[in-house]
């Protein structure tokens, strides 16, 4: 009898331990990560029919809370919602949160720590609390040619930075969407509109990243750039070196050769220097630099420009990590070197490598915030321009700026040339398989000695011709724009 007592006492008492354990952890340990959890239907409702803050562009809402109906005092709209919809998201009582709406949510919702004293005020008042509002670096003007540069029905990406601050002037993808399809009250044309949505190519609302943050591409050649940094720091290269470029090299290991680039004038040469090699995107010098030097002098330069890290938490939007593969043997590493096989980037990464160089070396932490305000408009949070890391040296970026401008000088991306302003570039043409498809890139800046502005474009599935109409001279024209403000 006594040991059944004993045994009853002792499962109780594990029974009390697990559910103690369990509420401690629900309401401390893992708080946190459960009302972050976009998925978090309850933190979802908590915070759907609040006054929650407007998502600020020149002064002009492009997310606010406007007048809802019996069922919810207050309903989120969106203005130009396809312009900005990979930025703001949605916010929906169904599908939770994506985008600034979910990263930003204590802040957008008046929940966030520097609004306590504000919540109290309004207690105090017999008034419910508002949200604080944030305004984003965004330019309106540029953020609307960059998203109309890309043709309707055409899945592509561009970004826009200041180089010297790492303030995003214009991030756009193609296709978008309509986040006030499902941030409706009506719940079945709520759930129907997401089902429709997620039909489309190009689009997957259960993502928590896409576009220029999420989409993970074949770089092509724009990865030259980070294997000549890689080259000029390694000390057995420099900018009077000659690089043997035959028509194709043979891949260690392998029957398979890799071809040189077959869209410039590679095929002239059997030697080249960096410039002329970078000028006409010439494959078979920079994956003979990347056998010389070897995997992890690449991997290393490329993890200096960000590749490995997540963005996220600078750019307070999710932000997928760039991937420069481990454990290759000397076929890949060939490929990899000229941005093919499994390497990956974002138009995210690209666009932070770019700037990188154009600020002499220096990556600045990339950041859509401008400022954010609390409900009296006083300014609670406006964040400074802040050192990310330093991605190579003042030196090597200069030659490498030097050699760019030589790309639309006189090579390859001439379509980005700006009459009057140097402008530094470089292309790229990743082959997707056999199917005769490319994804097409573009990333430079201007002007090359003083540069104001960094342009990434990317343009997915497109053959070469297409490609290259709608990356360099779109390219020109944001350029032309921004420097024209």
């Amino acid at each position: 009898m006594n040991q059944s007592i004993r045994s009853a006492w002792l499962a109780a008492v594990a029974m009390f331990a697990l559910i103690f354990g369990a509420i401690s952890y629900v309401q401390v340990v893992g708080a946190d990560e459960l009302n972050d959890n976009p998925w978090n239907q309850r933190a979802v409702l908590a915070d759907y029919c609040k006054d929650r803050g407007a998502i600020i562009v020149a002064g002009k809402p492009i997310a606010e809370s406007v007048a809802g109906d019996e069922t919810c005092s207050f309903q989120r709209k969106y203005t130009q919602p396809e312009l900005y919809a990979g930025i703001t998201g949605y916010f929906s009582r169904t599908y939770g949160a994506s985008g600034l709406e979910q990263e930003l949510r204590d802040e957008l919702a008046g929940s966030s720590d520097q609004l306590f004293l504000d919540r109290i005020s309004q207690v105090f008042l017999g008034r419910q609390a508002k949200g604080a509002s944030v305004e984003l670096t965004l330019d309106p003007q540029i953020q609307k040619l960059a998203y109309d540069l890309i043709p309707d029905g055409q899945r592509g990406s561009i970004v826009v930075t200041n180089p010297k601050t790492g303030a995003i002037l214009a991030m756009v993808s193609k296709p978008s969407y309509d986040p006030n399809l499902i941030a409706t009250h009506d719940v079945a044309k709520e759930q129907a509109s997401f089902e429709q949505l997620n039909k489309i190519p190009g689009i997957n609302l259960n993502q928590s990243v896409s576009g220029p943050t999420g989409a993970l591409l074949a770089p092509g050649s724009v990865f030259k750039l980070i294997d000549t940094a890689a080259a000029l720091n390694s000390g057995k290269y420099n900018k009077d070196s000659e690089l043997p470029n035959p028509a194709s090299l043979p891949l260690p290991g392998s029957s398979a050769s890799l071809p040189n680039y077959a869209g410039g004038n590679c095929y002239t040469r059997t030697t080249a220097d960096f410039a002329f090699a970078l000028e006409q995107s010439c494959n078979t010098p920079f994956a003979r630099i990347a056998l010389d030097l070897g995997q992890e002098a690449i991997a290393d330069q490329a993890r200096k420009f960000g590749f490995g890290q997540d963005f996220g938490d600078q750019l307070k939007l999710q932000s997928a990590v760039s991937v420069f593969p481990p454990d290759l043997d000397d076929a890949a590493l060939a490929q990899s070197a000229v941005g093919q096989r499994d390497v990956k980037a974002t138009p995210l990464q690209i666009a932070m490598m770019t700037a990188a160089i154009a600020n002499g070396g220096v990556q600045m932490k990339p950041n859509l915030i401008k400022n954010v305000r609390a409900p009296d408009l006083r300014v609670i949070s406006e964040p400074e321009p802040e050192v990310l890391r330093n991605s190579t040296s003042p030196a090597i970026a200069r030659q490498i700026t030097e050699w760019m401008t030589g790309v639309v000088s006189k090579g390859i991306g001439g379509g980005a040339a700006v009459p009057g302003v140097e402008v530094a570039g470089k292309t790229g043409t990743a082959q997707l398989g056999d199917s005769g498809l490319n994804n097409s890139w573009f990333t430079g800046f201007a002007p090359a000695n003083d540069p104001q502005v960094a342009v990434t474009i990317v343009i997915e599935g497109v053959d070469v011709t297409t490609g290259a109409q709608l990356t360099s001279p779109n390219a020109k024209k944001i350029f032309e724009a921004v420097l024209n403000k």
